[in-house]
């Protein structure tokens, strides 16, 4: 991990060397645990853009070239070749499975899919028009009240088996989220079928009649799962992490996550960038129009779904999901002039030299909402499907913490601005 160090000098003087870190992939990294003990100075770094967390083995991202790769094994690969629970294989124990050992995770997983009876009393215990991530919020950090038998921390089986109970629960969870928001009876697991085929029969399907699946849906829906099942250390991975640092449960931690990903900066993009399209194609307007309403700096319209805050070059999730934009909207004969209007944009923004230069390419929000909508699911559950897909990175990583002998508590430092020291009135 360490190949050379760097000196750094203090104004007093003093002068201290530091390590550079070096990963499997990626930049160096200055080693500063140090620098106050020794310097007496702190690092001041906005938003952490340049601060290393943690080491992790589990997800790598170079934003310059666009390459993502989950356990060493490229995005896109994994979308063409492997399954969502495969991938949640991978990122909880680092390999592939056998053939042996999917089927007993598979197994396993469905062995906790169904969720406590009273958890069902819980949900209905929201408002009518409960926003759907509140109820999520609320239901998984309740989760630890229904299954304390797993909230050991220092316990590795309880720490597995709260992991298992998460990525299996997560899909009935949101399912009944869905149904209590629109008023529909809950539908139980069917563990004859497969993990998203499961869920989409329990988002979509009523006692009165049989459901009828369609495979390329489905399978729409399985990419767009691994597409978002960890993405390194973004503000609700690091929320969990954060989170899980001071002791607090899984099922507390994921729903710290759940809550940082609520945020329209971070999991709410593609329901903005549904919504900007309705807005562009309602109103009539032209490519053209937009292109320079987005270049004109006194113009407050911004072009969502373009840009991402580590890619640089084209995110690579977004040139699998629009392929699979492609190949659903052709089988369902659905949302065409709207996935032709997003066509349209993002051939017009990468031959503009305006967004050439500032490196703004489509992002894998710009497709993923209008694949969403495809499937008949409503805007307010987009980010709960984002959730649902980005448990696994979560719980992933909280283990991982949790194995680390050099876990310790977060504790970021500030600068601090205030008033002086200052005496309260009529002390002495």
């Amino acid at each position: 991990m360490t190949n050379k160090k760097i000196s750094i000098n203090s104004d007093d003087g003093k002068s201290a060397e530091f390590e550079v870190l070096q990963g499997t992939h990626g930049p160096g990294c200055i080693d500063l645990t140090g620098l106050y003990s020794k310097l007496g100075y702190f690092t001041y770094d906005p938003g952490f853009g340049m601060t290393g967390s943690c080491k992790s083995g589990i997800t790598f991202i170079n934003g310059e070239e666009g390459i993502l790769l989950h356990r060493g094994y490229p995005i896109d690969q994994l979308a063409e070749k492997s399954s969502y629970l495969e991938v949640c294989y991978l990122l909880l124990y680092g390999e592939l499975p056998s053939t042996d050992e999917f089927a007993s995770f598979s197994a396993t997983i469905k062995n906790h899919t169904m969720v406590h009876e009273n958890i069902r009393d819980f949900i209905n215990g929201f408002r009518y028009d409960a926003h759907p991530m509140a109820m999520l919020v609320g239901t998984v950090g309740a989760l630890s009240s229904f299954y304390h038998d797993s909230t050991d921390i220092s316990n590795p089986e309880h720490r597995e088996i709260s992991a298992h109970r998460l990525i299996a629960k997560l899909p009935t969870i949101a399912s009944y989220c869905y149904k209590h928001h629109r008023g529909l009876p809950f539908m139980y697991p069917d563990n004859s079928l497969g993990y998203t085929e499961n869920f989409m029969q329990m988002m979509f399907s009523v006692p009165a009649q049989d459901y009828q699946h369609n495979p390329v849906a489905a399978r729409a829906l399985e990419v767009l799962l691994i597409l978002h099942a960890d993405h390194e250390q973004n503000a609700s991975t690091s929320t969990v992490r954060l989170a899980g640092s001071s002791g607090a449960n899984p099922f507390a931690s994921i729903a710290a996550g759940i809550a940082s990903l609520w945020g329209p900066a971070h999991g709410g993009a593609n329901e903005a960038v549904v919504n900007m399209l309705e807005n562009i194609y309602n109103s009539g307007e032209t490519i053209e129009t937009t292109i320079a309403r987005a270049k004109d700096k006194n113009d407050p319209f911004r072009l969502m779904g373009f840009g991402h805050r580590v890619y640089k070059n084209f995110d690579p999730r977004a040139k699998i999901i629009a392929k699979l934009c492609h190949d659903l909207l052709d089988d369902l004969d659905g949302d065409q002039p709207m996935f032709d209007l997003a066509r349209e944009l993002e051939q017009a923004t990468l031959a503009d030299p305006y967004f050439q230069d500032r490196r703004l390419y489509p992002n894998v929000d710009f497709y993923s909402g209008i694949i969403l909508r495809a499937l008949n699911i409503p805007m307010n559950m987009f980010t709960v499907m984002f959730a649902m897909a980005r448990t696994v990175g979560w719980i992933s990583h909280w283990l991982e913490m949790h194995s680390d002998p050099e876990f310790r508590i977060g504790r970021p430092r500030q600068i601090y601005t205030g008033h002086a020291t200052r005496d309260y009135p009529g002390a002495s």
